[in-house]
C-alpha cells in the first residue's frame, strides 16, 4: 500500500514520457553527431574520407528522411496503437547506429543516417501526441517542454563525447542510449485514448486511472461516451454498405473535412511553427557548431571547451523554460523569445559583417561568444520547445495523426533545406548573408503565428477546439459526423463540426 502511495500519478506520466522523450533525445543525438563526425571523417588519416559537399549530405540527410518516417507513422497510430508505433521508431533508430559502428564507405554512412531520419520523423509526429495524451493538463506544457531539453541534453552528451572520443565509440553510446528507451517504452502502457478508440473500454479507465488522479475522471467517462457514439454510428452506416459506397462516403467525408476549420486552421499554423522552429538556427547550431564559431569568432579558440559550454547553456535555460511555460502563456513565450532570436540573427550579421571589413572600433572574442550564447538561450527558452508544446494541444484529437502528419511535413522539409544550404549560404555570402536569410524567414513566420494562433495555456483540448470551430459540438453533430477511421490515419475520440462554407 504505502509503495502505490509513494508511485503517484505524477511519477508514472514522468516514466512513461521519458520513454517518449529519450526516444526525442535522438534527435539531438543525430543532429549533434554530425557536428563531430564531419571534422574527424576530413582529417588526413580518416578511415572515409568525405569533401565538404559530402560532409553537408550526411549532415542534412536525416531532415529528408524525415518525410518517409512522417508518412509512415500514423497508419502504425491508428492502426496498432501509439505505444507500437513508438516502440517500432525506436528500431531504425538503433539500427542505424550499429550501421554506422560498421560503415566502411559514405554510402554506408548515408544509410545509416537515412535510417535515423525515418526515426526522427515517426517521432516528431508521435512524441507531442503521446504525451499530450498521457499526462494531466495542468502539468502537459511542462511535460512537453521535457521534449526540447532531452534533444538539447542528446546535443550535449554527443557533442561531449564526440570532443574527446572517436566517432565510433560515440555511436556505440548512442545505441545503448537507444537501447535503453526501448526498455522504458516496453513497460509503458498504451494511450488510453487509443485504446478508447478501439472499444476497449475496459483496458481504457484502468490504463487512464492508473496515470490520472481520481479528479480526472469526468474527461474519462466523456473521452469513452465520445468513443461509444463514433462507434456505433460508424457500425450504423456500414451495416448496409456496399465497399463502392463505403469508397465514396470516405472520399467525400475527407474532402469535406479539410475544408473544417478545426482541422485545417491548426494545420496551417502548425506549419508555420514548424518552419520558425527551424529557421531559428537550432539543427545548424547543432550540426555546424564549429563552422559557426570559427566563423563569428576565428580560429584561434579552445573550441571543445566552447562546444560543450553551448550545450550546457542550452540545457540549463532549457530547464529554466519548463518552469516558466507553467507560468506564462504560449503567446508571450513565444514572441518574447523570437523577438530576441532576431536580435541576435541580425547582431551577428552586423557584428561578423563590420569585423570582416575592419570597421569595429573595438573587438573581443567575449562579444562573439555572447552572441552565440543569446542565439541559444533563444532556441532552448522558446524555438525548440514552444513548437512541440503547441502541436500537442493544439491538435482535436479527431484528426491527431492525419494533421500531425501534414505538418511534421514542413518540419522535415525545412530542417532538410535549412542544414542542406547552410554550408553553401556561409561559403558564397557568409555568416552575416545567411543570418538575414534565416532572420527574415523566422519573422515572417512570427507575423503569421501573431495573427492566426490561439492561447492554449491551461485550456483543454477540446475548449481549443471549439475556439477554431467557432462553437461547440452539439449532440446532433456528435452522433451524425462519420469518422476517417477507414483512412486508418489516425484516432478519433471526438467528432468535428460541418464544413464552413
Amino acid at each position: 500500500m504505502k509503495k502505490n502511495q509513494w508511485i503517484t500519478p505524477f511519477k508514472k506520466q514522468c516514466f512513461v514520457t521519458a520513454g517518449v522523450c529519450l526516444n526525442m533525445a535522438s534527435h539531438g543525438l543525430v543532429m549533434g553527431f554530425s557536428a563531430i563526425l564531419v571534422p574527424q571523417l576530413q582529417q588526413p588519416d580518416s578511415p572515409i574520407p568525405v569533401d565538404y559537399s559530402t560532409g553537408s549530405w550526411i549532415a542534412s540527410i536525416p531532415g529528408f528522411a524525415l518525410v518517409v518516417g512522417n508518412f509512415i507513422v500514423p497508419t502504425i497510430m491508428a492502426k496498432y496503437g501509439r505505444r507500437t508505433a513508438n516502440l517500432i521508431s525506436i528500431a531504425p533508430m538503433i539500427t542505424g547506429w550499429f550501421n554506422i559502428l560498421l560503415a566502411r564507405n559514405v554510402s554506408a554512412l548515408l544509410i545509416a543516417r537515412f535510417n535515423q531520419g525515418i526515426a526522427m520523423g515517426m517521432s516528431a509526429s508521435l512524441g507531442p501526441v503521446l504525451i499530450g495524451e498521457y499526462t494531466s493538463p495542468n502539468n502537459r506544457g511542462a511535460f512537453l517542454t521535457s521534449i526540447s531539453l532531452t534533444i538539447a541534453t542528446g546535443v550535449l552528451a554527443v557533442h561531449s563525447m564526440g570532443s574527446y572520443l572517436s566517432w565510433q565509440t560515440t555511436a556505440l553510446v548512442c545505441a545503448f542510449i537507444a537501447f535503453v528507451d526501448l526498455l522504458i517504452v516496453i513497460y509503458s502502457p498504451e494511450s488510453p485514448s487509443w485504446l478508447a478508440d478501439q472499444g476497449r473500454y475496459d483496458e481504457c479507465r484502468k490504463v487512464f486511472r492508473w496515470l490520472r488522479s481520481e479528479e480526472e475522471e469526468e474527461e474519462l467517462e466523456r473521452m469513452i461516451e465520445a468513443a461509444i457514439v463514433v462507434r456505433e454510428s460508424k457500425a450504423d452506416v456500414n451495416l448496409s454498405e456496399s465497399f463502392l459506397n463505403k469508397v465514396k462516403r470516405n472520399v467525400s467525408h475527407f474532402c469535406s473535412t479539410i475544408m473544417k476549420r478545426e482541422f485545417y486552421r491548426p494545420i496551417f499554423i502548425m506549419m508555420h511553427i514548424y518552419t520558425l522552429g527551424q529557421w531559428a538556427g537550432a539543427n545548424i547550431l547543432a550540426a555546424y557548431t564549429v563552422d559557426i564559431f570559427t566563423a563569428v569568432i576565428g580560429e584561434d579558440i579552445n573550441m571543445p571547451l566552447l562546444i560543450i559550454t553551448l550545450d550546457a547553456q542550452r540545457i540549463v535555460s532549457n530547464a529554466a523554460a519548463i518552469f516558466v511555460i507553467k507560468k506564462i502563456k504560449r503567446r508571450t513565450m513565444l514572441f518574447s523569445t523570437v523577438t530576441l532570436n532576431l536580435f541576435a540573427f541580425i547582431s551577428t550579421a552586423a557584428y561578423t559583417y563590420c569585423k570582416g571589413r575592419g570597421l569595429l572600433p573595438f573587438d573581443h572574442p567575449v562579444i562573439g561568444i555572447a552572441l552565440i550564447h543569446i542565439h541559444m538561450f533563444t532556441i532552448a527558452t522558446g524555438t525548440v520547445p514552444l513548437p512541440f508544446i503547441i502541436a500537442g494541444e493544439l491538435f482535436p484529437l479527431e484528426f491527431r495523426s492525419l494533421a500531425g502528419g501534414i505538418s511534421v511535413l514542413f518540419l522535415s522539409t525545412n530542417l532538410f533545406i535549412a542544414v542542406k544550404t547552410f554550408s553553401l549560404l556561409l561559403k558564397s555570402i557568409g555568416i552575416h548573408g545567411a543570418y538575414l536569410i534565416y532572420a527574415g524567414v523566422v519573422a515572417y513566420c512570427l507575423v503569421i503565428a501573431g495573427f492566426f494562433l490561439p492561447e492554449t495555456k491551461d485550456r483543454t483540448l477540446q475548449e481549443i477546439e471549439d475556439e477554431f470551430r467557432g462553437r461547440p459540438l452539439t449532440v446532433e453533430e456528435l452522433k451524425s459526423t462519420q469518422s476517417l477511421t477507414s483512412w486508418k490515419l489516425r484516432s478519433q475520440d471526438r467528432r468535428c463540426s460541418s464544413p464552413v462554407v
